[in-house]
């Protein structure tokens, strides 16, 4: 079993819980997200609601496990990359995974924006409720949609290009990157 912290190495139990399970919700509200956009808004079928008030809660999820993330990663080691890659690859590495955290950051807030500018309450599992933003501006909106997609699709190619790149270096490269973040 993993230690709980970090070493120069292997990444510690907390943080694998914190990148397989933000893995998961993240992967699940991208697929989720493409799916929703698929139903029709005619009638708004109460299912693409329940849907869009999973989206947003699970959304939240990530925000407030996004925050602990941050916490542990300034707050602990983090493991050196592997010694033999060329440095446009270590460049690439810390580009993507900064890109994650920024995305991560970026899709819930604008996700939260686009709720406040429809005046749509967002409730985190029954809770409590979030304030609202901004006030109500179909406008804004409908603005709103369009970054939070164009997001979503920015964030489903660094999904592809990061678990490629694990799964070369596993694979391919036959070192320990991959290794290093299962328990």
């Amino acid at each position: 079993m993993r230690p709980i912290e970090n070493t120069e190495d292997h990444f510690g139990f907390i943080a694998i819980l914190l990148h397989w399970s933000m893995a998961l919700m993240v992967i699940g509200l991208a697929g989720l997200g493409l799916y929703m956009v698929t139903l029709p808004d005619v009638g708004f079928d109460t299912i693409k609601i329940m849907l869009i008030l999973y989206h947003k809660q699970f959304g939240i999820l990530v925000l407030i496990l996004l925050a602990a993330r941050l916490a542990w990663r300034v707050t602990h080691l983090l493991p050196q990359l592997v010694a033999h890659l060329p440095d446009w690859q270590k460049l690439a590495a810390r580009f993507v995974h900064l890109s994650f955290y920024a995305l991560m950051f970026a899709l819930p807030i604008t996700g939260w924006l686009m709720s406040s500018a429809a005046s749509i309450p967002v409730s985190f599992f029954g809770l409590f409720t979030l304030p609202d933003f901004v006030p109500r501006n179909e406008y804004l909106f409908r603005q709103l949609i369009d970054i939070h997609k164009w997001l979503g699709y920015v964030l489903i190619v660094f999904i592809f290009v990061h678990a490629g790149a694990a799964l070369r270096h596993h694979f391919l490269l036959k070192d320990d990157t991959l290794l290093r973040m299962l328990p």
